[in-house]
C-alpha cells in the first residue's frame, strides 16, 4: 500500500482523531504534515496569542508522534501545492483530513481537494471536530435555528456523539523522511517576548488538555453551576484553547463527563455539557451565517451610528477605564491570553454599550490576545454584546459594571489580584473607588487620576446615549 498524508490543522492530537486513524487503518506509511500559511485564512489569520500556543502545540505533537514511531513534517504554503509536493516527494496517493467550518477554511479546502484530485490523489475529509453534525438540526420550517435553546432540544433528540477511540499505539513510517522545517523558521514566537504570562499559565499539548480535564472532573463538576460565573474561582475548565486547537475533541470531553457523573449526572455535570452545545452552536451558526464575522447577523445594524474613540479604545485595551471589574478582565487578557466568560460579557458590554464602540473593535482585539481565539465562538460572543446576532442579548440590556462587580466578585478578590493598586481598598469601594471617602482612599494608597485612573465615562449617561442610539436606528 502506497503512503498517506494526514494533514493537520486545528486536531492537533492523536487520540480520537478519525482522519489519522482512518489514513493508519488503510495501510502503508503515515506522513503527518501541517502547513503553515496564513495568508489562507485571511481576512482573520492567527492572531500573536494563537501563534504563540501553535508554536508550543506542534512542539508537542511532533514528541507524541515521535513516540509512536512517527514524526511531524512541517511546511509552508500555499497548502494545495505543499501537499502535492509532498505526495510527489513520498509517492503518497491519499490526503486526510479534518473539516474546518470557517469560511476561508471551507473555500481554501474546496480548492485543494480539485487540485489534489486533479493529479490523481484520493482525498478523505473527516467531519468537522463538534458533537452534532451542523446539517442535522433544522427548525420545522426547514430553516436554521437563531436561538440556542430549540436549537440544543432538537440535538438532544439526535443520537448522541459516538464514543471516542484511542491513539494509535504505532503509526508506520516511511522508508525515509522528507524534508522539514525548522519550527522556529515559522515565526510564531514573539520578537519581543511578552509571553511570560503565557507560559505561567498554560501547557500546550494533547497532554496538557488531558491534565485539565482531569482536574476539572475531580475537582470541579460538583459546583460548576455555583462557580463558574465567579471569576476568583477556579471554577471553570480552562479547556477552551485546547478545543480550538484540536488537542482534545469535544466528545472525548463529552463522555469524560458522561462517566464520571454515573447514570445520573447531576446539575453540574448537566450545565458543563451545555456549554459544550453553546460550542457547538457557534459553529452552527458559521456554517450557515458565514457572512456574520464581519456583518451583523440582524441587517438592520449597519445602520447603527458606532463612535469613533481611539483614546477609549486604548484605555478599554489596557484595562485603564476606571472601572475595576473591566480593567480586572482586561489586564487578565493581557497577562495570560484568556480571560473569565463571565468577565467576557461584562467588558463586552462595556466597550458596545458604554463606549458606543463598535463590536467589531472588540473581536479584534480579542482575536489577537486570547489563546482560545475561535473565529465562531468570538464572532458569536461579540454579537451577543452587540445585540446585532443570533440568541442576542436586546441591545437595551446593559451591564452596570460595579453592580456585575459586586454581584460576581463581591470580595473584590479578582479584582485584588489584577489591579493591584488598589488591593488595599476595602470590600464596599473596591467596585467604586470615586465614590469612597477621601481618608478611605489615602489609607489604601490610592490616588484616583494618579495611580488609578477615574471612570472614562459616567455609566448612567453612557446608558442612556446607547439608548438614544438604539432608538435612532429604530428610526431610520
Amino acid at each position: 500500500m502506497r503512503p498517506s498524508i494526514v494533514w493537520f490543522r486545528r486536531d492537533l492530537r492523536l487520540s480520537d482523531h478519525p482522519a489519522l486513524d482512518a489514513a493508519v487503518r488503510r495501510g502503508g506509511a503515515v506522513i503527518p504534515v501541517f502547513v503553515w500559511a496564513p495568508d489562507e485564512e485571511s481576512p482573520w489569520p492567527p492572531g500573536a496569542a494563537s501563534r504563540w500556543w501553535l508554536h508550543h502545540s506542534l512542539a508537542a505533537l511532533d514528541a507524541d508522534l515521535r513516540a509512536r514511531g512517527a514524526r511531524l513534517v512541517l511546511r509552508a504554503g500555499p497548502s494545495g501545492r505543499a501537499l502535492a509536493a509532498l505526495a510527489r516527494e513520498t509517492g503518497a496517493n491519499a490526503v486526510f483530513w479534518t473539516s474546518l467550518v470557517e469560511p476561508a477554511a471551507v473555500a481554501r479546502d474546496a480548492a485543494v481537494r480539485e487540485s489534489l484530485e486533479a493529479i490523481g490523489l484520493e482525498t478523505h475529509a473527516a467531519p468537522p471536530d463538534l458533537l452534532f453534525d451542523p446539517q442535522a438540526a433544522r427548525s420545522g420550517a426547514g430553516r436554521a435555528y437563531q436561538v440556542f435553546t430549540p436549537w440544543y432540544a432538537a440535538c438532544l433528540r439526535l443520537p448522541p456523539p459516538e464514543k471516542p477511540f484511542p491513539a494509535p499505539r504505532h503509526i508506520p513510517a516511511p522508508a525515509r523522511w522528507p524534508a522539514s522545517l525548522n519550527l522556529a523558521s515559522l515565526g510564531l514566537l514573539p520578537r519581543t517576548d511578552w509571553a511570560g504570562g503565557l507560559r505561567e499559565t498554560w501547557t500546550p499539548g494533547e497532554a496538557g488538555a488531558r491534565e485539565r480535564l482531569g482536574r476539572m472532573l475531580r475537582k470541579g463538576l460538583r459546583d460548576y453551576s455555583a462557580s463558574r460565573d465567579m471569576p476568583a474561582r477556579a471554577g471553570t475548565s480552562r479547556l477552551s484553547p485546547h478545543l480550538h486547537w484540536g488537542e482534545m475533541g469535544p466528545r472525548q470531553i463529552f463522555h469524560a463527563v458522561r462517566e464520571s457523573s454515573g447514570a445520573r449526572p447531576g446539575t453540574g455535570a448537566r450545565e458543563f455539557v451545555r456549554q459544550l452545545g453553546w460550542r457547538d452552536f457557534a459553529h452552527y451558526l458559521l456554517v450557515h451565517f458565514p457572512r456574520t464575522t464581519d456583518a451583523p447577523l440582524r441587517l438592520a445594524y449597519r445602520r447603527f451610528p458606532w463612535r469613533h474613540d481611539a483614546d477609549g479604545l486604548q484605555a478599554w485595551q489596557r484595562g485603564r477605564t476606571g472601572y475595576p471589574i473591566v480593567d480586572a478582565g482586561m489586564r487578565e487578557l493581557w497577562h495570560t491570553g484568556w480571560m473569565h466568560n463571565r468577565v467576557r460579557m461584562i467588558v463586552a458590554s462595556f466597550l458596545v454599550k458604554d463606549l458606543l464602540l463598535s463590536w467589531r473593535e472588540g473581536a479584534r482585539w480579542f482575536w489577537d490576545t486570547l489563546v482560545d481565539a475561535d473565529l465562531a465562538n468570538n464572532t458569536l460572543g461579540w454579537q451577543w454584546a452587540g445585540g446585532c446576532g443570533a440568541d442576542a442579548a436586546p441591545y437595551f440590556r446593559i451591564f452596570n459594571p460595579v453592580s456585575q462587580g459586586e454581584r460576581f466578585d463581591a470580595g473584590g478578590a479578582y479584582v485584588r489580584r489584577w489591579v493591584p493598586e488598589l488591593a488595599r481598598l476595602p470590600a464596599d469601594w473596591i467596585h467604586r473607588p470615586w465614590e469612597a471617602a477621601p481618608q478611605v482612599l489615602r489609607a489604601a494608597g490610592v490616588e484616583l487620576g494618579r495611580t488609578y485612573p477615574l471612570p472614562i465615562v459616567d455609566h448612567g449617561a453612557a446608558r442612556r446615549r446607547a439608548l438614544q442610539a438604539l432608538a435612532s436606528l429604530r428610526r431610520t
